[in-house]
């Protein structure tokens, strides 16, 4: 398994790459500088694992890149990291395909937690056929949801960062087989995740 990292600016690509060898030592991370050389890299390297990847590309247009990304590989996360303000197309990456939105201008420690949380994986949550068994975070994220929080309130809240939070819900949305907060909500009262 390998993570792809693809960022036409050598000195990003390679910050987000040192980011990821904390994350986790050892994996093989493969360094792309435009979207065109994804194909060829993966059909003669390992499979994918987790895409991090520039919003503005060379060879991209828009979101044409997070399409491309989300279509082509559904089932591997992908993590849209740009110095774009997530107010201005963290939507529409989602949208697009995106699992979690992270600013450029976000910090190291923002950035590797929200890398760390997405390749965790749902281990500690016990077997994927128990489907109502949450961690202590996602039922207080539920919770949470239900009483209509922002993202910046939850993060106020639990003391942690907005993109942390983002990265909680992505993990829940997973979780659940959802892809919204609304979906969520309603996943969770008609299966009576909601009660005490």
């Amino acid at each position: 398994m390998a993570i792809y990292v693809i960022d036409d600016h050598p000195l990003m690509r390679e910050a987000i790459v040192m980011l990821l060898r904390r994350v986790r030592p050892g994996t093989e991370l493969v360094e792309l500088s435009q979207l065109s050389e994804l194909e060829p890299a993966v059909a003669k390297g390992s499979a994918p694992e987790l895409f991090c990847l520039d919003l503005k590309l060379p060879d991209t247009l828009g979101l044409s890149g997070v399409r491309l990304v989300a279509s082509q590989y559904p089932d591997v996360p992908l993590a849209v990291i740009s110095a774009t303000p997530a107010s201005d197309v963290e939507e529409w990456c989602r949208e697009a395909g995106a699992d979690v939105y992270i600013e450029k201008s976000a910090g190291a420690a923002e950035i590797v937690n929200a890398l760390r949380l997405m390749l965790q994986g749902d281990s500690e949550m016990g077997g994927l056929e128990d489907i109502t068994r949450l961690s202590k975070r996602q039922k207080q994220l539920l919770l949470m949801l239900d009483e209509g929080l922002s993202n910046r309130e939850i993060a106020e809240r639990l003391g942690i960062s907005e993109h942390t939070v983002k990265v909680h819900l992505w993990r829940l949305f997973r979780r659940l087989g959802v892809k919204s907060r609304t979906q969520t909500l309603h996943y969770a009262r008609m299966n009576g995740l909601l009660t005490p």
